[in-house]
């Protein structure tokens, strides 16, 4: 098996059997996003205290990389600093938009780099990173990627 093939696996497996589903009834951020292109909508759910993410879910539907992209990421920033998830999503975001290496602090993120050759599946890949920044900054405003 290819390490291409591993990859659409994990995505495959992340996308119809996501970790972290489920609303979080003590949550002290929360936040809706949307992606009008794809359909795909979810809400983020976190429990911050003393700059650390403690816990984190997601409520959703949508395509598989939207799906997988907000599992792995429930499961990557939690534990993290707020300053670690902001550099995670930078880096994130280069990987899927410019194609950059991927950084070693990414981890499983890594199997997104094939999305850079899909431009159109950007916005699936960062929607739950955007909304998770939006509920972080407490942002009134709904995300959406158009």
């Amino acid at each position: 098996m290819s390490l291409r093939e591993l990859y659409q696996e994990m995505i495959v497996d992340h996308g119809k059997h996501p970790r972290n589903s489920g609303k979080l009834p003590h949550a002290n951020y929360q936040h809706a996003g949307h992606n009008p292109l794809c359909g795909d909508k979810l809400v983020v759910y976190l429990y911050e205290r003393d700059g650390k993410v403690e816990d984190v879910r997601f409520e959703g539907t949508g395509c598989a990389i939207s799906m997988a992209s907000a599992s792995l990421m429930t499961e990557t920033v939690k534990g993290k600093s707020i300053p670690e998830i902001e550099k995670l999503f930078g880096c994130f975001h280069q990987l899927v938009t410019e194609g950059k290496e991927a950084d070693a602090m990414l981890g499983k993120l890594a199997i997104f780099a094939g999305v850079a050759e899909f431009p159109v599946r950007v916005k699936c890949a960062t929607l739950a990173w955007h909304t998770l920044n939006a509920a972080l900054a407490n942002d009134p405003n709904p995300v959406s990627t158009e």
